[in-house]
């Protein structure tokens, strides 16, 4: 089977306390988007072996990383019986862009396993093993907007009408540490909280919407800052930056002719319309 494993953006992200189990309390919208990486799993054709894996396109794993693919296969095969398994996946969706490509690797290989072991697994199981993966994970067990609170465990399906608007995706080609990224921000409960704002239309989120980490993220790599501005400029009616980033990404409604400064940043344009599944 072939399963195309999603990005995702963030609209609005709320950094509001940090736990004691070192993770953080937020809130933000999740939204799938139709950048995927594609993920082939089938029965493996080599006798005496339980479990193959390889990958193409984007290369991103350093000596001694274990892919999320790989993890979620171990820890599907300690809950359920497997046939023995061959996987390959084509990266597509950049590194350290804040736009959930591991995470979103990791809950459709279990997916992908459930369907090929016969759908041992309840959802209530697949969802607690992707939260054991990441704490993006449990995102993925769905394909529309969920309002994210906790530390990523608490999704409930949030209702925006994004269904005419046409989004452009940008990645600089900027790293972006999530590490980092959290080491400069000061957690604060909202004044008014997400859900509220989004209610409102969506011409009026630009400078309530936003990202709490763009503040640091941008004092260390202000032409990310230049980028989204170039957005609105360009036309968008709300532009923000994606997780801890260094994605960007712009609404607008209509697709958008954009300066060779931001096209060149191009990695995925269209219609804001749930992205593919499983075939």
């Amino acid at each position: 089977m072939i399963l195309f494993s999603p990005a995702k953006i963030n609209i609005g992200l709320q950094i509001i306390e940090r736990r004691k189990d070192g993770f953080h309390n937020l809130q933000s919208i999740m939204f799938p988007v139709g950048l995927s990486d594609i993920l082939e799993i089938r029965r493996s054709r080599v006798k005496g072996e339980a479990f193959r894996f390889s990958q193409s396109g984007i290369k991103f794993l350093t000596p001694g990383e274990t892919n999320l693919c790989v993890s979620a296969w171990e820890h599907f095969s300690r809950e359920a019986t497997l046939p023995p398994v061959e996987m390959h996946l084509h990266k597509q969706i950049p590194v350290g862009a804040g736009l959930g490509g591991g995470s979103s690797n990791a809950t459709t290989t279990l997916i992908g396993l459930n369907l090929l072991a016969g759908s041992p697994l309840a959802e209530g199981k697949l969802l607690e093993m992707s939260a054991q993966l990441g704490s993006d994970c449990p995102f993925f067990l769905h394909s529309k907007p969920m309002m994210m609170e906790g530390r990523g465990e608490i999704l409930n399906p949030v209702s925006l009408p994004l269904d005419q608007c046409y989004l452009v995706l940008l990645f600089p080609g900027i790293h972006v540490s999530t590490a980092d990224a959290y080491d400069g921000v000061k957690p604060v409960a909202p004044e008014v909280e997400l859900g509220e704002l989004i209610a409102k239309p969506m011409d009026q989120w630009k400078g309530s919407v936003m990202n709490d980490f763009e503040r640091s993220v941008f004092e260390k790599y202000p032409e990310l800052d230049r980028l989204k501005q170039d957005l609105y400029e360009s036309g968008a009616l709300y532009a923000s930056l994606s997780g801890s980033g260094s994605s960007l990404y712009g609404f607008f409604t209509r697709m958008p002719e954009l300066p060779e400064k931001l096209e060149r940043h191009v990695i995925w344009k269209g219609r804001t319309i749930p992205p593919a599944g499983t075939i």
